[in-house]
């Protein structure tokens, strides 16, 4: 083999080498893509599981059994949260405020769910007051070592009487 042939094959080399590793990377960024999106997917799915178990609980503790009219009524923001109860005996929403576990009932990873609950105004439902109102805010945040993003639910709950 002469010089000419050695450097065609030595570019050659190089070129497939460049090639090889370009590939590589494409496949390892689409499987970590994948991967992502499989982990959020997941942390939406337990969001959005939480906030159906949450919205089928009462409004507040004093509306169970009973209809409200007047807002002085309900829990005062300080003292949301549960009322002497654990997770099992939770009967309104506010009792999931404050409330966090871990789901490791996913083979692939372990996902941290916090929840908070607050009042908020019906024109600006993004902050949370202090004041008592019919409207509530849940937030269901998801959190997992093997996410790189925060994954975060929320709903509006509202408490309505019709006469």
């Amino acid at each position: 083999m002469n010089t000419g042939q050695m450097i065609l094959t030595m570019g050659a080399m190089i070129f497939l080498s460049a090639m090889v590793l370009r590939v590589n990377s494409i496949s390892l960024e689409n499987t970590s893509t994948m991967y992502n999106s499989k982990f959020d997917i997941l942390a939406l799915s337990i969001g959005n599981t939480m906030l159906g178990k949450i919205t089928k609980k009462a409004f507040d503790e004093k509306t169970i059994g009973n209809t409200l009219t007047n807002k002085k009524y309900l829990t005062t923001k300080s003292r949301l949260g549960p009322e002497n109860e654990t997770y099992s005996k939770f009967d309104d929403v506010d009792d999931y405020n404050g409330y966090s576990y871990t789901d490791s009932t996913m083979p692939s990873a372990k996902f941290k769910v916090s929840i908070s609950v607050g009042y908020v105004n019906d024109t600006n439902p993004d902050k949370i007051i202090s004041s008592k109102r019919w409207t509530k805010k849940i937030t269901v945040k998801i959190t997992s070592k093997s996410m790189t993003d925060t994954v975060t639910v929320s709903t509006l709950y509202s408490y309505w009487v019709f006469r």
